[in-house]
C-alpha cells in the first residue's frame, strides 16, 4: 500500500472514531445533567471539556518527554485558536448557539484572564515550573468555582419521571451514562492519536516543516473532539453544553495542559518560540476578546458570526502556511489586505451587532 494512502485511511479512521466518541460522550454527559439536576453548560466547562481536552494532554505531555517544547506549546495555542474560531464557527453555521448569561459575566471574563497570564508568563521566552503549578492550582479553584456556583445560577427541573427517580433506576441510568462517557473518551484518544499520527506523518511525507505542525496539523487533530463534540450537541439541539464544552476546553488547555507540561518541565522550564510570543500568542487573545461582544449580542452566535470566525480561521491558517510554499513572496502583500480589508469588515460586523443589541434591549426595557 503507498504511504501516503495509509496515512490517509488513518486521517479517516480516526474522525470515524473521534464522531462515534462524541456521540457517546454527549448522550452520557446529558444523561449525568439530568439526573443529577446540573445545568448542561456546567456539564459542557466541566466533564465534557476534560474528555475533549484529554488528546491535548496526551500530545503535549508526550511532546515535552521527547523534547519538543514548542510542538507542545504550539498545539495548545493552537488548539484554543481552533476552538474558538473553527468549533464556534462551525456548530454555529449548523444552528444559532444560544449564550447563557454566565459565560459573558464569568466564564469569558476568566478565560481572557488566564490567556493573559499564560501570555505574561511565556513572554519571557520560557514558562518554568513554579508558573506551571501556578496554573494548576487556578484549575483546581476554576473547577471548585464552577461546580459551587452551578446551582446558584441556574434552576433546572428534573424531567425523570417517578419511576426513574427510584434508586435502582437512577443507579441503573447514571452506571450506563458513565459507561457511556469512559466510551466516549476511549474513543475520543484513541481517534486522536490515529488522526494525528496519519496527519503528521502525511506532512512528512509532504515535507511540510515541523515548526507548522504543532499550530495547524497536531492542534487540529487534538481539536477534533471538541468540533465533533460541539457539532453533534449542536444536532441534538443542546447548544448550551457546544458552547460551554469550547470555553471550558480553552480554560483546560491553559490551566491543565499548558500548567501540566511547564510543571514537569524542570528547571529548564517550558521553552516558547519567540514566534509563538510575537504572533500566534497575540492572535489567541484577540480570538478570546471577540467572544465577549458576539456573546453579548443578544446572547446568541449568529450564522453570520459563526461564518467570519470560521473564515479569520482560514486567514489565520494561510499565512502561518503560506510562508512553507511557492507562494512565499506574497506574504506581505496577503497580511496588507488582511489587515485593510478582512479585520476592517469584522469589527464593522461586530460593532454592529452590539449596536442592535443595545438598541433592542433599549426597546425592550421602554
Amino acid at each position: 500500500m503507498p504511504p501516503f494512502l495509509f496515512y490517509s485511511l488513518e486521517v479517516i479512521g480516526g474522525i470515524l472514531l473521534l464522531f462515534l466518541g462524541g456521540d457517546q460522550f454527549v448522550k452520557g454527559s446529558v444523561t449525568i445533567a439530568t439526573l443529577c439536576r446540573i445545568p448542561q453548560l456546567v456539564i459542557g466547562l466541566t466533564v465534557v471539556a476534560f474528555g475533549t481536552s484529554a488528546p491535548e494532554l496526551f500530545v503535549s505531555v508526550s511532546s515535552i518527554l521527547q523534547n519538543a517544547d514548542d510542538l507542545a506549546v504550539g498545539n495548545v495555542v493552537g488548539s484554543n485558536i481552533f476552538n474558538i474560531l473553527v468549533v464556534l464557527g462551525c456548530s454555529a453555521l449548523v444552528f444559532p448557539l444560544r449564550v447563557e448569561n454566565r459565560l459573558v459575566r464569568r466564564d469569558v471574563p476568566v478565560l481572557l484572564a488566564i490567556s493573559s497570564a499564560a501570555w505574561g508568563m511565556a513572554s519571557a521566552g520560557r514558562m518554568t515550573w513554579q508558573a506551571g503549578v501556578a496554573l494548576l492550582i487556578g484549575l483546581i479553584i476554576n473547577t471548585v468555582w464552577e461546580i459551587r456556583t452551578a446551582r446558584e445560577d441556574h434552576q433546572e427541573t428534573d424531567g425523570t419521571s417517578d419511576l426513574e427517580r427510584t434508586r435502582s433506576g437512577f443507579n441503573r441510568r447514571l452506571t450506563i451514562a458513565l459507561l457511556q462517557l469512559a466510551v466516549g473518551i476511549t474513543l475520543l484518544v484513541l481517534g486522536s492519536k490515529t488522526l494525528v499520527s496519519g496527519a503528521s506523518s502525511a506532512a512528512a511525507f509532504l515535507n511540510v516543516p515541523t515548526a507548522v505542525i504543532g499550530l495547524t496539523i497536531v492542534a487540529t487533530g487534538t481539536s477534533t473532539p471538541e468540533l465533533i463534540t460541539s457539532v453533534v450537541a449542536t444536532l441534538k439541539g443542546k447548544t448550551d453544553l457546544a458552547v460551554g464544552n469550547v470555553v471550558g476546553s480553552c480554560l483546560l488547555n491553559l490551566l491543565m495542559v499548558l500548567g501540566g507540561c511547564a510543571a514537569i518541565s524542570g528547571e529548564a522550564g517550558l521553552q516558547v518560540t519567540g514566534e509563538l510570543i510575537s504572533e500566534d500568542l497575540p492572535v489567541m487573545m484577540i480570538a478570546t476578546l471577540v467572544c465577549l461582544p458576539i456573546f453579548w449580542s443578544r446572547r446568541s452566535i449568529s450564522r453570520i458570526e459563526g461564518g467570519i470566525l470560521l473564515t479569520a480561521y482560514i486567514l489565520y491558517l494561510t499565512d502561518n502556511v503560506l510562508p512553507r510554499t511557492a507562494l512565499a513572496s506574497w506574504q506581505d502583500e496577503f497580511r496588507l489586505a488582511t489587515l485593510c480589508v478582512a479585520m476592517p469588515i469584522l469589527v464593522i460586523v461586530v460593532v454592529t451587532q452590539v449596536l442592535i443589541h443595545m438598541r433592542f434591549t433599549g426597546s425592550e426595557q421602554s
